[in-house]
């Protein structure tokens, strides 16, 4: 699952790449994503419905840059936030003496 869930936040860069490429950041410069060669499956969905792709209403999308920014900024507190846990885990787990660190000695 790991590997299926880095495949799809690669892609959303990708398509995020795209469209900053394209200089696809406002209504009035917004492009399909046929144009872009990009196609319209999980990733960009996801865009889609976190509104960093903003619809114009004709099928054509634009960049929204401070949204993008906003996803990747929650995205990073998430993975601190787990990173916290468990460490906080491991540091129980080794005062408890559930775990040891260090050399084994034979």
């Amino acid at each position: 699952m790991g590997a299926a869930a880095a495949i799809i936040l690669r892609k959303e860069k990708d398509i995020v790449s795209a469209y900053r490429g394209a200089g696809a950041t406002s209504p009035d410069r917004a492009r399909s994503p046929e144009q872009l060669d990009i196609g319209r499956r999980l990733a960009f969905e996801r865009l889609v419905q976190r509104a960093v792709l903003r619809d114009t209403g004709d099928g054509r999308y634009y960049l929204d840059e401070p949204s993008w920014e906003a996803l990747r900024g929650i995205r990073r507190r998430m993975m601190l936030v787990i990173a916290l846990i468990v460490a906080g885990v491991l540091l129980v787990l080794v005062s408890t003496g559930v775990v040891t660190l260090g050399a084994r000695s034979s």
